[in-house]
C-alpha cells in the first residue's frame, strides 16, 4: 500500500523561545509537589541554573538537586542518584545541561518508577509502562535529547555505550531557552551543532519501512516519513544558515536560536525515524578513541553520504534546495544536487573545525576492519540506513574514513 505516511512522538508540550526558563517553575508547579534536578558540577555553579532552581521552590515546590551527573554517563553515576533520593519520591524529575543531564533525568525516571537495573531496559521497548514525569532544558544544541525516546549511557563494565529505546523515555515537557547556550564554549559548540547536522541528514534518508498498523507499535523508530521530514528540513534549513556564526561568535543570539531550533528539530525528526550508518560506525570508534559523539557521527557523515548516494539522489536533491544550493534560479540536476551537498556537508564541517579522517580522531590503523565488523553489529542502525549495508560495505566506508578518500566510495 503505498501513500503518505507519517509519524511523531513528543513531549506533550515543548516550548521554545529566549526568556522561557523563566516558566519552569510554574510549569513544574503544574505537575507535583516535590522535583528532583539532575544536572553537572559546572552547570550546578551557573547563576541561570541557580536561578530556575530559586524560581522553582519561589512557586511552593520543594527542590532537592543533583549536580554531579558526568559526561558520556557512567552508570554507577545513576544508580548513586537513584540511592539518594529514592525516599524522597519526587514528582517531577528535571533534567538542565547538555544531553548527558537529561539523560540522566530520563533514567531516574525509569528507576524510580520501575525499579531494577538499567540492564533490565537495554535496547527498543523494554520499560513496562509511563515513568515519572521528566522536564527537559538543554544547555546546548545538539542532542535533542528534550523530545527524544532515547537514553544513551556507558556501561563501564562492558566497556560500551548502550541505548535505551521507549516512547515511555520522552519527556513531559521540553523548555528550549537559547539564552542557556549563551556561554557555550566553540569547540562544544561545534561538536553539538555537527550531532544535530547528523541526526537530520540521517533521518532525512533514512530507510522507508513497509507501513503495517503495528509499525508504530512493535517499532521505536519507523524510518523516514512524511511528518519527520518536516522537521529535518527545518534542522538542515538553520544549522547552513547558523552554525558557523554560532561557533565564531557565541554572544550571537540571533545564531543562537537558529541552532537551539535546528536542534529541537533533528532531536524530532530522528526521535521517530531513526538514525543510521554513521551513528552504527560511532559507536565502536568512540569506544576506541574516547573522542565525542557529535564529532565522531559527523567526521563519518560524508563518507556515509558518498556511499549512501545511489539510493538517496532524490532526497539530497531535496536538501540541497533546502538549503540553497540550487541558486535563485533552481538551476542543476537531482545528480548533481546530490553531488553539490555531499562537498557542502564536508565543507561546513571543515570550516566548525571538524577532523576529517578517524586517523586524526585516534583510531588506530590496525581498528579500522574491526570498527567495521563491530558496526555492523548495531542492527536497528544498520537496517535504518538508505542502502543495504554488510560487512565489506561497513569496511570500505572505515577504510575510506581513515585515510580521507571519500572518492574511493563515489559511484
Amino acid at each position: 500500500m503505498s501513500g503518505i505516511f507519517g509519524a511523531l512522538r513528543l513531549p506533550a508540550s515543548v516550548v521554545f523561545g529566549s526568556g522561557q526558563r523563566k516558566g519552569i517553575g510554574m510549569m513544574t508547579a503544574q505537575i507535583g509537589r516535590r522535583a528532583l534536578v539532575c544536572t553537572d558540577a559546572r552547570m550546578g555553579q551557573d547563576a541561570e541554573f541557580k536561578a530556575i532552581v530559586a524560581d522553582i521552590a519561589a512557586n511552593g515546590v520543594e527542590v532537592k538537586v543533583y549536580d554531579r551527573t558526568e559526561a558520556d554517563l557512567p552508570m554507577a553515576g545513576i544508580t548513586a542518584c537513584v540511592e539518594e533520593y529514592a525516599g524522597y519520591k519526587p514528582d517531577v524529575v528535571l533534567g538542565i545541561g547538555g544531553g548527558s543531564c537529561m539523560d540522566m533525568a530520563k533514567c531516574v525516571a525509569v528507576l524510580l518508577q520501575h525499579g531494577g537495573s538499567l540492564r533490565d531496559y537495554y535496547g527498543e521497548n523494554k520499560i513496562p509502562g509511563p515513568v515519572a514525569p521528566v522536564i527537559a532544558v538543554p544547555t546546548t544544541s545538539g542532542t535533542g535529547s528534550e523530545v527524544t525516546p532515547v537514553a544513551v549511557i556507558a556501561d563501564t563494565e562492558r566497556g560500551t555505550k548502550v541505548g535505551i529505546s521507549s516512547p515511555y523515555l520522552i519527556p513531559r515537557v521540553a523548555v528550549c531557552d537559547p539564552e542557556l547556550t549563551l556561554t557555550c564554549p566553540p569547540g562544544l559548540t561545534a561538536v553539538s551543532g555537527a550531532d544535530a547536522l547528523t541526526h537530520a541528514i540521517e533521518s532525512f534518508t533514512a530507510a522507508r519501512r513497509d507501513v503495517t498498523p503495528d509499525l508504530t507499535v512493535k517499532n521505536v523508530f519507523v524510518g523516514k516519513n512524511a511528518l519527520s521530514d518536516v522537521f529535518g528540513l527545518l534542522a538542515l534549513k538553520n544549522i547552513f544558515e547558523a552554525l558557523p556564526t554560532a561557533v565564531k561568535d557565541g554572544t550571537n543570539i540571533a545564531a543562537r536560536e537558529k541552532m537551539m531550533l535546528a536542534s529541537l528539530a533533528a532531536g524530532c525528526a530522528f526521535g521517530t525515524a531513526g538514525t543510521a550508518a554513521a551513528h552504527a560506525i560511532q559507536y565502536p570508534v568512540g569506544n576506541e578513541t574516547h573522542t565525542p559523539h557529535g564529532m565522531g557521527v559527523a567526521l563519518l557523515m560524508p563518507y556515509v553520504m558518498e556511499f549512501n548516494r545511489p539510493a538517496c539522489v532524490s532526497a539530497f536533491a531535496e536538501i540541497a534546495r533546502a538549503i540553497g544550493l540550487s541558486g535563485n534560479d533552481g538551476a542543476g540536476t537531482d545528480e548533481e544536487l546530490s553531488h553539490r551537498l555531499i562537498d557542502a556537508v564536508a565543507a561546513l564541517l571543515k570550516e566548525i573545525k571538524i577532523p576529517v579522517t578517524l586517523k586524526e580522531l585516534g583510531l588506530p590503523e590496525d581498528k579500522q576492519d574491526w570498527t567495521a565488523e563491530a558496526a555492523i553489529g548495531a542492527a536497528r542502525l544498520v537496517n535504518n540506513n538508505p542502502r543495504k549495508l554488510d560487512v565489506d560495505a561497513m569496511k570500505a566506508i572505515t577504510r575510506a574514513a581513515f585515510t580521507g578518500d571519500r572518492a574511493a566510495l563515489a559511484s
